[in-house]
């Protein structure tokens, strides 16, 4: 359990944000943990540039085995929060539409959990392109269009833009000059899915039921529910190239051409 105090240094919550040591937030912390500790070989010994890098637990992260990381975020008490609480991370305030640093500056540009909120995804691209030498890498991680909003093509979140499935995201990465060395899904691995047994067949819907007041005395998680998902750690999740379409997220590495 966290106390009012950790909850502070972990920066407001918005229903969108993911942030440790919130036992209610911990199922999507861990299942974005899972992401970055797969791709974190791709960045060793490597200036990597992260855009967007929210509360900054995941540029921490890279920075235990790339040579620098800057993490940029348009939001100015996030970028103060992240210089105050990871001080291994050089940070900097940046709209991503405009990436400050040189041509080439970086070897490796890292976007998890962020393009999906962005206008102009392929403009984004193309600057992330510019920001990398030959042979320079580019790691995404999306909602998955087809699991995340599958009725719709509108997304239902309303912080994002546009979702993509799994062809979409590499016809983007295609279309703006890099080559799709591995285009992966994330799913819910032995743990996590006996979860889903155990709380009618999907372990997201029953933390949806509460958040969204679907349960009586919403207002407070029923006491197994909460101590379930505060468990949850991110080798609960597995991470492969089979069945995309049902996968959780997208998980591509991209090389620059």
């Amino acid at each position: 359990m966290t106390t009012p105090a950790t909850r502070a240094e972990a920066l407001h919550l918005t229903g969108e944000r993911t942030v440790p040591g919130i036992a209610e937030e911990n199922y999507w912390f861990r299942r974005h943990e899972a992401a970055y500790a797969a791709l974190l070989p791709h960045c060793a010994d490597a200036t990597v540039l992260e855009a967007g890098c929210g509360e900054g637990y995941g540029a921490s992260l890279l920075a235990t085995t790339a040579r620098r990381v800057l993490a940029l975020d348009y939001d100015v008490p996030t970028t103060e929060h992240v210089a105050r609480r990871y001080p291994e991370v050089a940070v900097a305030r940046a709209n991503l539409a405009f990436l400050p640093v040189r041509d080439g500056a970086v070897d490796v540009v890292a976007n998890f959990q962020v393009i999906e909120h962005l206008w102009d995804q392929a403009g984004f691209l193309a600057e992330c392109r510019r920001a990398l030498p030959e042979n320079g890498k580019l790691l995404v991680t999306t909602p998955n269009r087809l699991t995340f909003t599958p009725d719709s093509d509108t997304p239902l979140n309303p912080f994002h833009t546009r979702e993509l499935a799994p062809s979409e995201l590499a016809g983007l990465l295609t279309d703006a000059g890099f080559e799709v060395e591995t285009l992966h899904g994330l799913h819910h691995g032995e743990a996590v899915r006996a979860l889903d047994e155990r709380y009618g067949g999907s372990i997201i819907d029953a933390q949806l039921d509460v958040v969204m007041g679907k349960l009586p005395g919403q207002a407070v998680w029923p006491e197994a529910l909460l101590a379930d998902v505060a468990a949850i750690e991110a080798t609960g999740f597995d991470i492969h190239g089979d069945d995309l379409d049902a996968s959780l997220d997208l998980i591509a590495v991209a090389v620059r051409r």
